[in-house]
């Protein structure tokens, strides 16, 4: 298998958004479950790395605005935040997976998946800060939201999302290096 399918591209990014909905809603019957196991950040992370940058950033914008109409998580309130981390999740771990070639897959899966991690958390920290509430929001507030409360579901997706991605290109379901869309 050379390249993934539109037809392949398109059913795991649908799966991927409907596990957006369906994951934290499992979660959430643990108080505050969504802010540290992050569940809605597996599958985004997941169709990013297996389905390319493009893929990867619609599912990280739908993902969140389906699972709050469909489910009312995320509130409104936290929405737009949500919704520009994860779509910088999608976006990151394509492009990564696409230009790092260390001849290892665990080892690419691994560094785009903490590059993408790191970015995602920077870029959704400044959309915060500078644009949904500028003045308000303070570095510190940033530190513990996404990186000290968040810990459990960081050290979950690093655990689980190369391997289920490495999964998938051992099913050849995916191919182990994402190909271009044509």
């Amino acid at each position: 298998m050379k390249e993934l399918t539109d037809l392949k591209r398109l059913t795991m990014s649908a799966a991927c958004m409907a596990l957006c909905v369906v994951l934290p809603m499992a979660f959430h019957a643990i108080p505050n479950a969504g802010s540290i196991f992050a569940p809605m950040h597996i599958p985004v992370l997941i169709c990013g790395l297996s389905c390319g940058p493009v893929h990867g950033l619609v599912c990280g914008l739908a993902g969140p605005f389906l699972s709050s109409v469909l489910t009312g998580m995320p509130g409104a309130g936290y929405l737009p935040v949500m919704m520009v981390e994860l779509a910088a999740y999608g976006l990151l771990t394509g492009l990564f997976m696409r230009f790092i070639r260390t001849g290892k897959s665990y080892a690419d899966l691994y560094l785009s998946l903490i590059l993408a991690m790191a970015l995602g958390r920077v870029i959704a920290g400044v959309f915060r800060a500078l644009i949904w509430t500028p003045g308000e929001y303070a570095i510190a507030a940033w530190m513990s939201g996404y990186f000290v409360t968040a810990l459990p579901g960081i050290l979950i997706q690093l655990a689980i999302v190369p391997g289920i991605v490495f999964a998938l290109m051992k099913a050849h379901l995916v191919p182990a290096r994402v190909q271009p869309a044509a």
